[in-house]
């Protein structure tokens, strides 16, 4: 048996993520103040930031004498770690008010979601099929319980929403889980590889036995974008969870699993397959859209839509994952200053509610209702949310470009769909008698502020981006 090479310094991103979590905990036992847990956590996100640019250059570990590495330091990988990491800190942020309220106990909630940002991390670092799923899950188990970690203040109706949504989203993730890793096996079985830079699509009498697992791995991590069919997960889970961690389920694990199909597609030829995932999701995302009367159940159904233009990308294989990692980069950003708006426009720990709840809000709030709308128009690709929209003519350039004008065309289709609910939406936040709304606690202000910083640079210069990712 061959030995692996080890390199401490390229896990220091893993370490600092891994040690945010376990750090929580010790303090949460041994000082037992609720600040003090949320400062370690997020001086742990600092440090995942700092580790990831500080290692960017480094050799890749757990490597084999013939150059095959399960850890691959790379500026992709350090981008994505940190935007993992900010995502942590903001929506911790977000989660302060309901903290103090007592809903979530906050040793608990800070050590989960810290785990939780150790397996973005592992996810964005891995090269080989097995990091790659371990990272996944270890990205994904903490939401669980995450949906469902809910105490109630005095005076609060129980409900068993959030029990439910925890357990739909469980049951869904463990089949897709099972699902991928069968093509996983298959796929090992018909080629003996497991390293990503390894990866092919198989020969002679095993080909169609590799093309099996490769379809069966796309269905299976494609759970984690909510992609149709393996979608119906996500709007119950996100309208029980709290609204901090529907955000999380809707920006950092969408991140995990359109990393893990990037790094599928780009090996393996699995374009009919994506193509074919991304006319659904699309097409079905918007629609559904577009009957929504609940906030966060029509945010869901639009990030849904959202991925299906990321596999669009996808589905070219190699030339496409830049534009869809840039895509899911703008999206994400853009879908936390959505969230964060709604949780400051409503009371601390309250959940989305329903669209009418918001009438005249950007009236009484003007820049809440402002940071609301300029998310609509990001993701629905108008001015002045530039981010989105150079997101969206990239993914329509790499189609046309490619000669895939058919999807291309499909993609434009369903953005002028969906200018009908995000309208609708924000047409709303400007109507009928301003309400008042509840005073924005320091720490959402804060996390709108950064979000919207970060939306209007990366408006302004996504070639940035671009170049990060690629």
């Amino acid at each position: 048996m061959s030995s692996q090479s080890i390199d401490h310094l390229a896990l220091l991103p893993l370490y600092a993520a891994a040690g945010t979590a376990i750090l929580a905990l010790l303090a949460d036992l041994f000082a037992g103040r609720r600040g003090a847990v949320i400062g370690v956590t997020v001086l742990g996100a600092a440090a995942t930031v700092a580790a990831a640019l500080t290692t960017a250059g480094a050799a890749g570990t757990f490597c084999t004498p013939e150059g095959a590495c399960s850890w691959v330091p790379s500026w992709p990988a350090a981008v994505t770690a940190v935007l993992f990491a900010g995502l942590t800190a903001g929506v911790l942020a977000l989660s302060v008010p309901a903290l103090r309220l007592g809903v979530a106990p906050a040793g608990e909630f800070c050590f989960l979601l810290a785990a939780s940002m150790a397996g973005g991390v592992t996810v964005a670092y891995a090269g080989d099929l097995i990091t790659l799923i371990v990272g996944l899950e270890t990205l994904t188990l903490p939401l669980y319980v995450l949906v469902g970690l809910r105490r109630y203040a005095p005076g609060e109706r129980v409900t068993t929403e959030p029990a439910a949504a925890s357990v739909t989203f469980f049951l869904i993730s463990v089949i897709s889980t099972a699902v991928a890793l069968l093509g996983i096996a298959l796929n090992y079985a018909a080629t003996g590889q497991v390293y990503l830079g390894l990866l092919t699509a198989g020969s002679g009498q095993f080909e169609r036995l590799a093309g099996v697992g490769v379809a069966l791995l796309v269905v299976g991590l494609a759970f984690k974008v909510a992609a149709v069919p393996l979608h119906a997960w996500a709007p119950a889970t996100y309208d029980g969870a709290p609204v901090p961690i529907a955000a999380y389920l809707s920006t950092a694990s969408k991140l995990g699993g359109v990393l893990a199909l990037a790094a599928v597609v780009t090996r393996l030829e699995a374009g009919v397959v994506v193509a074919a995932l991304a006319v659904l999701t699309m097409t079905v995302g918007n629609l559904v859209a577009l009957r929504q009367a609940r906030m966060v159940r029509l945010l869901a159904w639009s990030s849904v839509a959202q991925a299906g233009y990321i596999l669009a990308a996808l589905a070219l294989g190699g030339p496409g994952v830049p534009a869809a990692l840039a895509y899911a980069t703008f999206f994400v950003v853009l879908e936390l200053i959505a969230f964060g708006a709604v949780v400051a426009l409503r009371a601390p720990g309250a959940d989305g509610g329903r669209i009418e709840d918001y009438r005249g809000a950007g009236r009484s709030s003007r820049w809440l209702g402002a940071a609301l709308v300029l998310a609509f128009a990001g993701l629905a690709g108008l001015p002045p949310g530039l981010a989105g929209l150079f997101a969206k003519l990239s993914v329509v350039e790499i189609l046309v470009s490619a000669d895939w004008t058919w999807l291309a065309a499909v993609v434009v289709v369903n953005a002028v769909i969906a200018l009908a609910y995000y309208v609708r939406v924000s047409a709303v936040l400007y109507t009928g008698r301003a309400v008042s709304s509840p005073r924005v606690p320091l720490s959402v202000a804060f996390a709108l502020i950064g979000a919207v910083a970060v939306a209007v640079v990366l408006g302004f210069a996504p070639q940035v981006l671009f170049d990060a990712v690629s």
